[in-house]
């Protein structure tokens, strides 16, 4: 019998293998996380951000690149690059739409 893995998409297997941000990971993206903490929403750990009792918003890093997850709507996460200071001013108007 083949692994579960082994049926995933080439870009799923790359969203499940990309690790979260790590403590210098966070530190670069400080100017985004400041953004982020004048919305409504509670920073139960350094860049892990809920709405509520809710999962909302946590980044991940791939090398010198940054993707933020966040969930939208309904059950599952997004997944948004946010390396760029561009990437992070189109992640914070889609975080904006999604807390009104």
């Amino acid at each position: 019998m083949l692994p579960p893995f082994l049926f995933l998409t080439r870009c799923e297997r790359f969203l499940l293998a990309m690790k979260h941000a790590s403590s210098t990971a966070l530190d670069r993206l400080e100017p985004i996380l400041r953004e982020l903490r004048k919305r409504p929403l509670k920073e139960k750990s350094r860049g892990a951000f809920y709405c509520g009792s809710r999962a909302f918003l946590h980044f991940h890093e791939d090398g010198d690149q940054f993707f933020a997850d966040v969930r939208l709507k309904g059950d599952d996460f997004d997944r948004y690059p946010a390396t760029t200071k561009v990437e992070q001013a189109a992640l914070l108007k889609k975080v904006d739409a999604a807390l009104k």
